[in-house]
């Protein structure tokens, strides 16, 4: 049974479940490997049933090609991955940790159990790759018969405990080397030593900044070989107005001084330092900044959050240190005070508890005195700042009370291993406020000396978390976007312009050749140049594959005439060295394919093969129908196919390498001999048609690489292999629209082959002219992307003026936006007999075509350049 239907009522087993359960009692299960829920066995069923109602993250792998179902906790982990992953393939869900785990679900269907506790796992769930890490076990299923169905796994992220404790290692370093240092300026440069060499930066240090006159004092920092010492007093408007976030209590994360508006004016004097990044953290008190810790970096760099969090906590035991010092020192002066003054020792006391009082209440850190038996006898304002609960509130109930009911059993059993140890204890819990909402709060605790009551600071995380999470992965789409706008437009733009310059070419070469001019060693000649422009087109059109935007164009296609036509171009390619061998049935089904790409795909095929035979070898070209049975292999969907097999006997991959062949930008050829997007572009074109690549390789005994393609029922069209047509001669006047001399007098010269008197004219306005003047026009053949007016508004006007004249659009373009896909087109170069295919079968320019273009179509730029290039470059831009 296939199609959505709504399953309450008909199977027990998938009541309740939250969100999920809802999605699987209406999902399509048609295009699942698990089939429809009717058909699963008890033994499956009863694990839905188990995972569904827990609210541990759980999920079930079942079947040759482990079709996946989790729960709602599951779903969490999931990220964006859900819920397009309910139902679907396993390693289609999880392909970039399929290295690492993939080993773990062969022990599993094997029927052995597995645990991994921490393990780090690199995952894009979100849009970016980020590193996490799992505490987990894969269990093996067994169906009704005792057989190994599938598995099950409960899992745990653990990413938040892993780099929590990253971070206070760091912290606990710093906690212990600032125990014995004495002088303010000492601490200082102690903090910013350790923080500077772990985050590898050129200059750390602390500094007080003057709210009102805009200046920081810098006691003592740490530099790095060859770097100034900062020490004193520094003027912020020498250098920016970054000044302004940090009153206002915002980190600063200057990523390029040379770019940031901030910074970018007075550049110079961070040159003069060595500084090219920076991050200044403030400190305040009371709303008000009063100290920063710094970071410099002689290269642009983005700040990370975990590096930003780190610095906040360097700088806040920084400056707690130092305020403690400073009432240490000033508790000494007050000590030599009460030793010549006994009489004033009241007052000097109650001076001491004030400056106790004023780091209590000034303190951002939730300060908290608390026994063991569950009550707190003393809380600092800033409880009531990040919760909301008034001091009443928080001291007449339990701390227990406050906890969230995940948490309070591990919270209180760290506060009982500190009693017991009496040594201090850090962990992060969720406190709720008084909205009703859940804080993450990281916790120190310490023992008393009383052994009845403990000190407790925790540290709001859950606010700094989430913004500069979001932020980062804006960050990342952001990067990833402009990147690949950019690299597609450069690559168009660029084949474009060779399009242009092979146009002429290849028109002159096939006119020669056509011709017979020359003796046998001139056609020898003629021959070999013409063959060098096929494959400079070839190359091109890869170029142009990799910048289009529009998907596949699947159609029937007889891959034994498509081997044997490429056989030569690929024989070419690899070079005298290497024997092609071409093994093809003539009675193979059709294959559903997309002609030219698959043409492409083979052609780098059989260039990786040459790579991998630099001491020649035997390259092996088949092609055979062939069935995909189900179970048989979970990489290929089960159906009828056409398996193209390309087989060298070179040097071969190791694991390694097989392992990541198909990624895109991994190549093994060195700098300069490859993209690495080979492979890529073949695996892709293969998964889109629905089919599939295998790869097999064994190190110094050659590679294996199939393509499985659909067969299909409908019949090829022979000319999409033979690429000629009927000997068509035209009659009448053909007007040839374009800019380029070259491409005008080439395209000429094949329409007065074929029988036409022709017109030249430069542009779209000079062609309307013409067609104005009542001049006898049978046939318009137009470039497309000119100054003024482009080729497709040229078509729509003439068909509005005189509606029996047929107009073929020529481009160097694969596609052009803004060009209606019924009208009839021509891709630049081209040789005659591909004009004389597209003239024998022109029409007048339908309707529909006509609203599309007018709808679509923008007008063409028409400002005046002064550079000759710089305009010719302007309008062949891609619209």
């Amino acid at each position: 049974m296939s199609g959505r239907a709504d399953l309450a009522g008909q199977f027990n087993f998938l009541n309740g479940g939250g969100s999920v359960g809802a999605l699987m009692r209406a999902h399509d299960w048609s295009n699942s490997p698990l089939g429809h829920p009717e058909g699963w066995p008890q033994s499956l069923r009863s694990v839905v049933g188990l995972l569904l109602n827990s609210k541990f993250p759980m999920f079930v792998a079942w079947g040759e090609q482990l079709g996946f179902l989790y729960n709602d906790a599951y779903a969490e982990i999931l990220g964006a991955k859900h819920p397009r992953a309910l139902g679907a393939r396993f390693f289609d869900i999880w392909s970039e940790i399929w290295p690492d785990i993939s080993p773990l679900i062969d022990s599993a269907m094997a029927g052995e159990a597995t645990y991994r506790e921490d393990l780090p796992l690199t995952m894009n769930r979100h849009g970016h790759s980020e590193d996490t890490w799992f505490t987990f076990s894969y269990s093996p299923v067994r169906d009704e018969r005792g057989h190994v169905a599938g598995m099950f796994c409960a899992v745990a992220e653990t990413t938040g405990q892993v780099l929590a404790a990253r971070r206070r290692d760091a912290l606990l370093q710093l906690d212990e080397r600032l125990r014995n240092v004495a002088d303010t300026a000492d601490i200082s440069f102690t903090a910013s030593e350790l923080l500077g060499k772990a985050l590898g930066a050129s200059r750390a240090g602390y500094g007080t900044i003057d709210h009102e006159a805009g200046t920081t004092f810098v006691e003592r920092n740490w530099f790095a070989p060859g770097y100034d010492n900062l020490a004193g007093l520094h003027h912020f408007s020498d250098y920016g107005s970054y000044i302004d976030d940090l009153r206002q209590g915002r980190v600063v994360t200057n990523t390029d001084v040379e770019k940031d508006p901030r910074t970018v004016a007075n550049a110079g004097a961070f040159r003069a330092l060595g500084i090219r990044a920076h991050l200044d953290l403030p400190i305040t008190e009371n709303g008000r900044t009063v100290g920063q810790m710094f970071i410099h970096s002689r290269l642009p760099r983005v700040w990370s959050v975990e590096e930003i969090t780190l610095v906040r906590d360097f700088a806040e035991r920084t400056h707690a240190a130092i305020a403690r010092r400073a009432a240490e020192h000033e508790l000494r002066l007050s000590e030599g005070r009460l030793r010549q003054l006994n009489e004033t020792l009241a007052a000097q006391v109650a001076a001491r508890s004030a400056e106790r009082d004023r780091l209590w209440n000034l303190s951002q850190d939730m300060l908290a005195r608390a026994d063991y038996a569950g009550m707190m006898s003393a809380v600092s304002p800033a409880w009531t700042q990040i919760l909301g609960w008034s001091e009443a509130d928080l001291l007449a109930r339990g701390y227990s009370a406050f906890m969230h009911p995940d948490d309070r059993q591990s919270t209180l059993a760290a506060i009982a291993q500190m009693a017991k140890t009496r040594e201090p204890s850090r962990f992060e819990n969720r406190i709720a406020n008084v909205q009703g909402d859940w804080k993450h709060i990281e916790w120190t605790v310490a023992p008393e000396q009383d052994g009845e009551n403990f000190i407790a600071v925790g540290r709001d995380l859950s606010v700094t978390k989430s913004r500069e999470a979001e932020l980062e992965i804006a960050r990342e789409a952001l990067r990833q976007s402009q990147k690949m706008e950019a690299m597609g437009q450069l690559t168009g733009g660029v084949a474009h312009d060779f399009n242009n310059l092979l146009t002429p070419i290849v028109g002159a070469l096939d006119m020669l050749q056509r011709r017979g001019l020359g003796g046998d060693r001139e056609k020898r000649l003629i021959a070999g140049a013409a063959q060098s422009a096929e494959r400079a087109k070839v190359l091109v059109q890869r170029l142009l594959a990799f910048a289009r935007r529009q998907p596949l164009q699947p159609v029937a296609v007889d891959i034994s005439k498509l081997i044997e036509n490429m056989a030569e171009l690929m024989s070419s390619t690899t070079g005298p060295q290497i024997k092609v061998v071409v093994d093809v049935k003539d009675d193979l089904p059709p294959a559903k394919a997309d002609q030219n790409q698959l043409e492409m795909a083979l052609l780098n095929l059989a260039v990786n093969a040459r790579d991998a035979m630099p001491n020649g070898g035997t390259l092996r070209i088949s092609a055979s129908a062939d069935t995909a049975q189900s179970g048989a292999d979970r990489r290929i969907p089960p159906g009828q196919y056409v398996r193209i097999s390309v087989a060298d006997t070179g040097v071969g991959m190791d694991e390694a390498t097989l392992a990541r062949a198909i990624e895109p930008f991994f190549s093994t050829k060195g700098l300069g001999k490859g993209t690495g997007l080979g492979l890529s572009m073949v695996h892709g074109l293969a998964s889109q048609l629905g089919g599939a690549l295998i790869i097999n390789s064994k190190l110094g005994l050659g590679t294996k690489i199939e393509l499985w393609l659909p067969q299909t029922e409908a019949l090829p069209d022979a000319r999409s292999i033979a690429r000629d047509a009927h000997s068509v001669r035209g009659r009448g006047t053909a007007l040839l629209v374009d800019d380029e001399e070259l491409v005008r007098l080439s395209t000429s010269d094949m329409l007065v082959d074929l029988g036409y008197r022709v017109i030249e004219v430069t542009s779209a306005e000079q062609a309307l002219g013409v067609v104005r003047d009542e001049t006898p026009i049978d046939l318009i053949v137009t470039d497309h992307l000119m100054t003024g007016m482009s080729g497709a508004e040229l078509a729509r006007t003439v068909s509005a003026i005189s509606p029996d004249i047929p107009v073929l659009i020529i481009s160097g373009y694969s596609e052009v936006e803004g060009i209606a896909s019924d009208l009839p087109r021509l891709t630049k170069p081209f040789r005659k007999d591909e004009l004389m295919a597209c003239l024998s079968a022109l029409a007048p320019l339908p309707l529909a075509t006509l609203a599309y273009s007018a709808s679509t179509q923008t007008s063409s730029s028409k400002n005046t350049m002064l550079d000759e290039e710089v305009d010719m470059r302007e309008k062949k831009s891609f619209p």
